[in-house]
């Protein structure tokens, strides 16, 4: 592990970068330019002293996992992210068709959807990046450790997401994700990932491995959702998905007609949702 170039290349990285790159509001006037410390500490998830040591050249070395949290919090391409792993001595991610690398563009446009709820998933649910609305809306992903960011395995195995969804829809929501997921199955055999997903979801819960015995298969698509949020109840909203082809990643955005009930609700979340997240952070 090369720590000097490890610092360096951090730094370098965080002073390109200005709050709006990254989703976030200008705050107090900056005596130099970039991101501060703390910023990339909170997009990555880490403690702002974990990443200050980093900066300083005295740091741990990182794992797989807060390299590829750093890679995504500070906008790197393909190339300059397997640099930062060469950098700590790791092989960089070789298929790049299940990598959690986000591309700097994808992120761009999700920092852009400020005020209705956008992320970014792979194709069997590992939610790679969100905004603030969509943490508003089901919960701050980032927050979780890196094995339990999967949509499918939360909406199986943990009742508080299993909640935001209206019984009369639970149903449905159910075979669509294990149609979904048996669809990438189907098409990468050998990736080890989803494969160890349903291997372990067909243990974990009853309802899924029944799902799996019907063999439904179907790639999930735009559609209408409905979301019992706990603070402003019932809302309906269009679910649009954009396919990234070239890494099997979608951005996921949820909207609601203007005028509309949902709407109004929408953006009460935006209000309520965003000071609660601030309060927390």
């Amino acid at each position: 592990m090369d720590r000097t170039q490890l610092a360096d290349f951090l730094r370098r990285c965080r002073t390109r970068l200005s709050p709006a790159d990254v989703g976030l509001g200008p705050g107090a006037r900056r005596r130099t330019p970039g991101l501060r410390r703390e910023e990339v500490a909170q997009l990555t998830g880490m403690s702002t002293d974990y990443y200050t040591r980093l900066e300083q050249a005295r740091g741990p070395r990182p794992s797989r996992q807060m390299l590829t949290a750093l890679a995504r919090a500070l906008r790197l391409t393909d190339d300059e992210r397997d640099h930062l792993f060469h950098l700590v001595g790791e092989e960089p991610p070789r298929d790049r068709s299940s990598s959690g690398h986000v591309r700097p563009g994808l992120l761009l446009v999700l920092d852009r959807l400020y005020d209705t709820p956008a992320m970014v998933v792979n194709d069997w649910g590992e939610v790679l990046a969100q905004n603030p609305m969509a943490a508003a809306l089901s919960g701050d992903i980032s927050a979780r450790p890196p094995g339990q960011r999967n949509m499918i395995r939360r909406y199986f195995t943990d009742p508080d997401m299993r909640r935001l969804v209206p019984p009369e829809d639970q149903e449905e929501h159910a075979r669509s994700h294990v149609a979904s997921l048996r669809a990438v199955l189907a098409a990468r055999p050998d990736d080890p990932a989803p494969a160890a997903l349903v291997a372990e979801l067909r243990v974990a819960s009853e309802e899924f491995a029944a799902l799996w015995e019907a063999h439904e298969v179907a790639v999930r698509r735009s559609a209408v959702k409905r979301f019992l949020h706990p603070v402003v109840g019932l809302l309906e909203l269009e679910c649009e998905v954009l396919l990234s082809s070239e890494q099997a990643q979608r951005l996921i955005v949820h909207s609601a007609r203007p005028g509309t009930e949902s709407y109004e609700r929408l953006e009460l979340l935006r209000v309520v949702g965003l000071q609660d997240l601030a309060a927390r952070g």
